[in-house]
């Protein structure tokens, strides 16, 4: 299974679901990939925010990743995309739109996965101060992670 997450800028929230999620795969020995990537092009080239690597450090976990911006070939190639909030969702439904009927991905709001309808939402914390946002954007990812594994993982 191949997974995309997708937030706005491709810094904070789909760079932590990335790691989150491959370290799970890892974890588990899934034969799954996971990936992310933004709808703009601001970060592409670019490391995660520093406060996203820090999350990810005080978690055990590290990234690698580097910003890119998503394509229309992503609708082809990954079985799930996933957006953080109801903007991405948003403009991920138009992308598969235009990408035709051949498009099979499955466009998901990956905080769904909580099944608390008052945190299905994942907000972007890059314009906020200091950690707390970052670790109650992890918190959510890490949870949905789990809750899609679980969902999943044995069909």
């Amino acid at each position: 299974m191949k997974l995309l997450f997708v937030c706005i800028g491709n810094t904070c929230r789909s760079p932590m679901a990335e790691s989150v999620m491959n370290h799970y795969i890892k974890e588990r020995n899934l034969d799954w990939e996971a990936d992310s990537a933004g709808l703009r092009a601001w970060n592409v080239g670019y490391a995660p925010e520093e406060r996203c690597i820090k999350i990810l450090s005080e978690n055990g976990l590290t990234t690698a990743h580097i910003g890119r911006e998503i394509k229309i070939d992503d609708f082809y190639l990954f079985d799930y995309i996933f957006g953080m909030d109801e903007s991405n969702m948003h403009e991920l439904n138009a992308i598969a739109i235009a990408a035709g009927a051949k498009c099979t991905t499955k466009i998901e709001l990956l905080g769904s996965y909580l099944g608390r309808e008052e945190d299905k939402i994942i907000h972007d914390p890059y314009f906020s101060t200091g950690l707390q946002s970052f670790r109650c954007a992890y918190a959510q990812i890490s949870e949905s992670c789990q809750n899609f594994i679980k969902k999943h993982a044995l069909q």
